[in-house]
């Protein structure tokens, strides 16, 4: 077992990282004996961008990288490649507790000028344990303009033995002055075989499951590992697949849509309510009021900027729970259309089957593509912010 190995079908990513570790390794060696060496023309190097679509691992490759960084094991020394898997630098990376490692994730819709200044201040700090300071952004695509621009100078010159990781779906969701200062490594969607192995072997699931979680994600790790270990998910999978058979006049486009909207605001509220009660109750612990007791005085815009962080993060999760429902009904309509020019590719809805062959002998292919694009006008509206049922509404309107 090696840092690698839940960073599944890439193994042109895995040898790059592995040899830019390799560097990485002996670079750190030779400054700890009094030497000067230069990274530049190595493996190695101060920046990168992981790229690839949704489910290929671009976050996974960032934090395997990183524990490779920080990896200590005795057989280094005798040649070894770093990522054991098992010393305490690699443990600690990967667990999110090693002091030099920090992963910056956000629930929110944007990062902001103010948590970026406290990365780079961050940054400038020399490694804790000697080896790298890394840093992990895997929603890089999410940096407003502003703190882009606080993150370049940082990026452009670097301290000594910092690393930044950035993570985005493609080169064109980071800010064109980031992206030339980074080297690019893109990921490819995983190959369904390799993502059913994983679930069999990682997670226990069987074999039948496991295929057809995959086949139907068409290589989304994260969905696929979803659908095959939760009955709500696949459930609401099979409820959204349902959809285009139901449009079949105004009415039921309007309640359908509706549908959609109420599933991922109560898809958003129960996973808020979780996290929310859970913060709450830990914020008020630090600031002194807990088991019943009042806060302190001066406290209450601690909770009130918490509150607010909130309610920004339940406007996300509702989002993304939209576009999720988004991306599967876009699959279906792209297996219709693959039935209709007489493909014989295996289809991402199995249970879907039946719809998929009916509506692709009632449509033709330019109705089909009109649907997609539907979708896709529907995704584009949610990123500007209209509000969520009138895009879904229009949507539902042009699948008829």
């Amino acid at each position: 077992m090696t840092v690698w190995d839940d960073l599944v079908g890439q193994d042109r990513v895995t040898a790059q990282l592995t040899a830019a570790a390799r560097d990485a390794h002996a670079y750190v060696k030779a400054v700890t004996g009094g030497e000067e060496p230069e990274l530049a023309g190595s493996s190695m190097t101060h920046a990168w961008l992981f790229t690839g679509p949704p489910g290929s691992g671009g976050a996974t490759a960032a934090r395997a990288f990183a524990a490779a960084l920080q990896c200590v094991s005795p057989d280094l020394a005798l040649g070894g490649s770093p990522g054991c898997g098992f010393c305490d630098g690699c443990h600690t990376s990967l667990v999110g507790t090693h002091a030099d490692v920090e992963v910056i994730r956000t629930d929110l819709l944007t990062i902001g000028v103010k948590e970026t200044r406290e990365l780079v201040r961050r940054a400038q700090l020399s490694p804790a344990g000697g080896r790298w300071q890394v840093i992990v952004m895997e929603d890089a695509d999410r940096l407003t303009e502003g703190a882009g621009n606080v993150l370049l100078k940082a990026v452009e010159e670097p301290a000594p033995r910092t690393v930044w990781l950035l993570c985005a779906p493609s080169t064109e969701d980071a800010l064109p002055t980031i992206r030339s200062r980074c080297r690019h490594l893109a990921l490819r969607t995983p190959p369904v075989d390799a993502v059913a192995d994983v679930l069999v072997r990682r997670d226990g699931v069987e074999p039948d499951v496991a295929r057809a979680a995959a086949q139907a994600t068409q290589g989304h790790i994260g969905r696929a590992r979803r659908i095959a270990t939760d009955e709500a998910t696949r459930a609401r999978r099979a409820a959204v697949l349902a959809i285009p058979a139901r449009l079949t006049d105004v009415g039921g486009c309007l309640r359908a849509a509706q549908e959609l909207v109420d599933a991922a605001a109560a898809d958003a509220k129960q996973l808020a309510e979780e996290r929310d009660e859970k913060e709450t109750e830990e914020l008020r612990a630090a600031l002194g009021g807990a088991e019943g007791r009042r806060l302190p005085r001066g406290t209450a815009g601690a909770m009130k900027e918490l509150e607010d962080r909130q309610k920004r993060r339940a406007t996300r999760t509702q989002r993304d729970a939209l576009d999720l429902a988004l991306t599967d009904l876009t699959a279906f309509y792209r297996d219709v259309l693959a039935r209709q020019f007489g493909s014989g590719v295996a289809l991402a809805g199995g249970e879907s089957a039946a719809a998929i062959e009916r509506l692709a002998a009632a449509s033709r292919p330019e109705q089909t593509l009109r649907r997609m694009e539907a979708i896709l006008a529907c995704r584009e509206a949610l990123d500007r912010n209209v509000a969520p049922l009138l895009a879904v509404e229009a949507m539902t309107m042009a699948l008829r």
